[in-house]
Parts: C-alpha cells; sequence; structure tokens
C-alpha cells in the first residue's frame, strides 16, 4: 500500500474510535444519565411536561374560540415547550440530587467525625486538670 492510503485507514480508524459511548472523551464522572433513578424520573418529567403543556394551550385556545388547525398548532407547541422546561428542570434538581447522593456516600464511608461525638474527641479522652488544693477553711469564731 501507498503511504497515502496507510493514512487515509488511520484517519478512519481515529474517527471510528471516537465515535459512541464510552469512549475516550465519555467523561468517568457523575453523570444524571447514569444514575439509575435520576434517568427514569428525568423521562416522566418530560412526559407530564408535554402532555400538561399540550393540554393547557388547547384548553385556553378552545375557551378563546380559535379555530381547530391553529388549536391543534399551538397546543404541539406548548407541548415542546412544556417538554423541554421539564427537562430542564428535573435536570436542574437531579444534579444537585446526585452530587448530594455522592457526598453523603463519602460521609458515610470516612466513618464517624470524632469532633461531633462528645464521647470521642480528644478533649473528652484528656483528663480533667486536677483542682488545686485548696487551703482548708478556717473556722469561723463564734463556732
Amino acid at each position: 500500500m501507498s503511504k497515502k492510503a496507510d493514512r487515509a485507514d488511520a484517519k478512519a480508524s481515529d474517527k471510528k474510535g471516537k465515535k459512541g459511548k464510552g469512549g475516550a472523551g465519555a467523561s468517568s464522572g457523575p453523570s444524571v444519565a447514569a444514575h439509575p433513578r435520576a434517568s427514569y424520573q428525568v423521562r416522566r418529567a418530560k412526559g407530564w411536561g408535554g402532555m400538561a403543556g399540550f393540554g393547557i394551550a388547547a384548553y385556553l385556545s378552545y375557551k378563546a374560540g380559535v379555530p381547530t388547525v391553529d388549536l391543534g398548532m399551538r397546543a404541539i407547541v406548548a407541548g415542546m415547550v412544556g417538554y423541554m422546561l421539564a427537562w430542564a428542570c428535573a435536570v436542574t434538581v437531579w444534579r444537585q440530587l446526585v452530587l448530594a447522593e455522592l457526598r453523603a456516600a463519602v460521609d458515610r464511608a470516612a466513618g464517624p467525625n470524632p469532633d461531633l461525638i462528645p464521647a470521642r474527641s480528644e478533649s473528652a479522652r484528656k483528663p480533667a486538670p486536677a483542682a488545686e488544693a485548696a487551703p482548708p477553711a478556717a473556722a469561723t469564731p463564734g463556732s
């Protein structure tokens, strides 16, 4: 083979290696899509958001006396807007929840903080300084 063909094959294999999920470009950090409950809840929120947007727009257009074709178009557009709005809100909420779950898992793995448990803190382990002996109290006159 010629050098030109070899370079073309190398470029083609590089492009194939970069495409797809789990390639070299995939991050190994926390992800809403990889979380088992989050992906389900986001899908569910998108569905409800789309249906709510569609239904509300259709109802309001019907009450306003809009022609049927325009009513349908408004309802479809509002359904798409509701879908996107619900998706954005759900992903934003789940990002924070995934991070909070990770922080809680790290805290659990680290064990209890001895500073928060009074019986285990360093100050509780040290013996209390001995009280200085006070001179004996003198007898009061008249006793």
